[in-house]
């Protein structure tokens, strides 16, 4: 993280920039002495955390956010506790008090690492799973295709691997079926069994089986036993 110290004491910029030299995550880009100065290098930097003092000379940490457009990350550092509750009213991540203690500062940077793990995370978004619209790559052997999983209508456990079932093939690939059903969208693949994943588009019937599971029949004629423990589940999504 890139990060702005300001604050009007030259000793209490050193001795912090000194402390961050434990924690390579901080890279401090600037310093300055003053609100002015911190307005200009914030614009020229574009950091993504200030170390901000709040008692300096002319205008104040408080007063210098009121005027930023965009405000990164804020950590108050001040001799004085009595800001406190105003630090955490502007949303200010952290509060430390000069002399900043080593170890109080550790507790901010790990604020900020799980922070930053947070943002990193909103934007990703969720892993996207495979779905209809997804082509995949079937090795076996010395055959390989690649194969649009809309056309796959059952994934069958085998061992240590899985028969995978679309059109006239049936290839094993060394993968388990649970690593597999984490990678596949549920709204398009469904688990029947332990043994067993199947495509819904391909479901063409259902019947009552025994001990109150069911048995589902595909296009193509494949039958699939449904759990009972899987039943109610299965009759949720492939009902109205």
């Amino acid at each position: 993280m890139r990060a702005l110290i300001v604050d009007d004491e030259r000793l209490a910029r050193k001795e912090l920039m000194k402390l961050l030299e434990d924690h390579p995550m901080i890279e401090v880009v600037g310093e300055a002495a003053n609100a002015e100065e911190a307005m200009q290098l914030v614009n020229d930097l574009n950091p993504d955390l200030l170390f901000l003092d709040i008692q300096m000379p002319g205008k104040t940490g408080f007063q210098l956010l009121e005027e930023l457009d965009g405000v990164p990350l804020v950590v108050f550092t001040t001799a004085y506790d009595e800001f406190a509750l105003k630090a955490f009213e502007v949303n200010a991540l952290d509060y430390l008090l000069k002399p900043i203690q080593p170890e109080r500062l550790s507790e901010t940077v790990s604020k900020l690492a799980e922070k930053e793990r947070a943002k990193v995370a909103a934007i990703r978004g969720p892993e996207k799973k495979l779905g209809l619209n997804d082509q995949v790559f079937v090795k076996d052997g010395d055959r390989c295709w690649f194969v649009s999983l809309s056309n796959v209508r059952l994934f069958e456990s085998d061992g240590n691997y899985i028969k995978v079932y679309f059109d006239a093939n049936r290839p094993m690939i060394h993968k388990s079926l649970n690593a597999l059903d984490e990678k596949l969208d549920e709204r398009a693949f469904f688990r029947a069994s332990r043994k067993h994943i199947v495509n819904l588009s391909w479901v063409e019937g259902i019947e009552p089986w025994f001990n109150g599971g069911l048995m589902v029949k595909l296009r193509g004629g494949d039958k699939v036993e449904v759990s009972r423990r899987q039943a109610a589940k299965f009759k949720d999504m492939m009902s109205l």
